[in-house]
């Protein structure tokens, strides 16, 4: 088996400095590093457990089939901050029939974020 020591989504967006300001800005993931210069830079941010790399540039426009998950302590909390910074929410945040609460945005290249809480009382969290 290939032994993992970390992983990274990549994404080449049509738009590399708007998608910049997307993930830094309007979600404010922080950054990890930064390589390379111009407007094709690399920037790689945190994300939980893994990195987000914008980085490049698309040859043709991105077909928004990526999706990501994203898990955070609070959705309510995050929809409030996220629609006052500008972020176009897709869907409010709704309780799943499985028992998360989700809330749905897109990137500017029309990628699908999945903003997710997992509540105290899920089988996610703790399982007797």
């Amino acid at each position: 088996m290939v032994h993992v020591l970390s992983s990274r989504i990549l994404l080449h967006p049509a738009d590399p400095e708007r998608s910049r300001i997307f993930y830094g800005e309007s979600l404010g993931l922080p950054v990890y590093r930064e390589f390379g210069t111009g407007p094709e830079r690399g920037t790689v941010y945190f994300l939980g457990g893994g990195f987000l790399e914008v980085s490049g540039r698309a040859a043709v426009p991105p077909v928004p089939c990526l999706e990501l998950w994203m898990q955070v302590a609070d959705v309510r909390a995050a929809h409030e901050e996220l629609s006052a910074r500008g972020v176009e929410v897709v869907r409010e945040p709704v309780r799943e029939p499985w028992g998360l609460i989700e809330m749905w945005i897109r990137d500017p290249d029309g990628h699908r974020i999945v903003v997710v809480e997992v509540p105290a009382d899920h089988p996610l969290r703790y399982r007797p």
